[in-house]
């Protein structure tokens, strides 16, 4: 699903006037009024200047406990269309947490539009005091039109193969990690999901029987090593992650399947405000998924541009290069090449998709960027897409 908020900021029209406050002092023994000097008079701010000082002092570092702002506006999808959006940042430290130490993050999101998409979440990661455990979570719900081509990739090639229908879906994901090493982490994680597909309009063998509508289960173990200097806007450092979920029948799902979840990033400085980033991330689904726990590719944070889901299959793998270029005072800009796939087995590897965009950085917060990208891929596959964070 790609989604592009253009507007970033729906701005309040017109301002109050200015006016000044005189103060008349009353001199008993002189029987004299006394007007206050020029440097006391008082001015009233309008609206539209109250709205710039919110955004022009949002990435000032303060003492708050909790600092979070939120920024909205109109958007336009070509899966979507028209609608609102809003997102907000949050950083905050926990107690015993020095400001030498990155701060905890959260990231609130929500969006509607005229074709009846509808989605609000919430995601982040915090931080217990010296960095000893920590808490990544997401939660969010959304229903939205979509399509749906079928699994393997010659499936999905097909446009003749889509299916149109409404899907809505629930997630909650959470992982407590211990540190057991130097910037190596460790624990256990768990997952609900649940997805009721609707108004089937096409092809409604390509779901090969399953069920429209699943709880699936999970739970699994997880491990990280991670030296990053700031986990929303790394400019140094590298990132492994390796997870391992299992979804049994006994835990309540309608078919039995397990997933591996495999990301390497690495972040490193090139020349002044230059930071060179890549990522490679692969999804690896065995046993018996459903047509809707398999593998996918086309997101906000890998092969951006590519309708979201339309590519699906057992497992899938991703790799982008991004140059990110700070430009001028909170602005920025960047670029990037990639390349995916979806294959059931190894014969079905080599057919990859390439991929490559441009696009616009402003830092919202401290080390939180608002970013507005635009990718391309094979056969003129592209979109726009507007998220909080970096892609990765």
């Amino acid at each position: 699903m790609k989604t592009l908020w253009i507007a970033l900021v729906a701005m309040i029209a017109g301002s109050q006037p200015l006016y000044s406050a005189t103060t008349v002092a009353r001199n008993d023994s002189l029987n004299v009024s006394t007007v206050a000097a020029p440097d006391s008079i008082v001015k009233k701010r309008g609206p539209v200047q109250r709205l710039f000082d919110y955004f022009g002092d949002a990435n000032k570092e303060n003492n708050k406990k909790f600092d979070i702002n939120f920024i909205g506006g109109p958007y336009y999808s070509s899966d979507t269309k028209f609608g609102i959006g809003l997102v907000g940042a949050g950083l905050y430290r926990m107690a015993g947490c020095p400001k030498t130490m990155q701060p905890s993050n959260v990231s609130l999101f929500s969006s509607f539009s005229t074709v009846g998409f509808w989605m609000v979440g919430v995601r982040g990661n915090n931080l217990f005091p010296d960095d000893r455990y920590r808490i990544n979570y997401k939660l969010y719900l959304y229903s939205f039109p979509t399509s749906y081509w079928g699994v393997g990739y010659d499936n999905c090639s097909n446009d003749g193969n889509e299916t149109e229908m409404k899907r809505f879906q629930a997630n909650v994901s959470a992982e407590f990690l211990v540190r057991v090493a130097d910037n190596l982490y460790l624990g256990p994680m768990a997952a609900w999901d649940y997805i009721k597909g609707s108004e089937i309009e096409g092809r409604p063998e390509l779901f090969n029987g399953d069920s429209l509508r699943m709880n699936n289960y999970g739970l699994g173990v997880c491990v990280q090593f991670d030296t990053r200097d700031v986990i929303t806007c790394a400019s140094r450092g590298i990132y492994f992650y390796l997870s391992q979920m299992v979804r049994p029948k006994w835990l309540g799902n309608e078919k039995a399947f397990y997933t591996t979840n495999l990301r390497f990033s690495f972040y490193r400085r090139v020349w002044k405000g230059g930071i060179l980033a890549g990522d490679l991330k692969g999804e690896f689904v065995f046993g018996h998924p459903t047509w809707a726990n398999v593998a996918r590719l086309g997101a906000h944070g890998s092969m951006r541009g590519y309708y979201e889901g339309r590519y699906r299959d057992k497992h899938s793998m991703a790799a982008q290069l991004e140059l990110r270029q700070h430009v001028w005072r909170r602005n920025g800009v960047v670029a990037w090449v990639g390349v995916g796939n979806v294959f059931h087995d190894g014969r079905t590897f080599s057919k990859l998709l390439p991929n490559y965009g441009v696009g616009y950085r402003w830092e919202f917060k401290k080390h939180v960027n608002v970013r507005l990208d635009y990718g391309r891929g094979l056969h003129g596959e592209s979109g726009f897409t507007f998220n909080i964070n970096e892609a990765f």
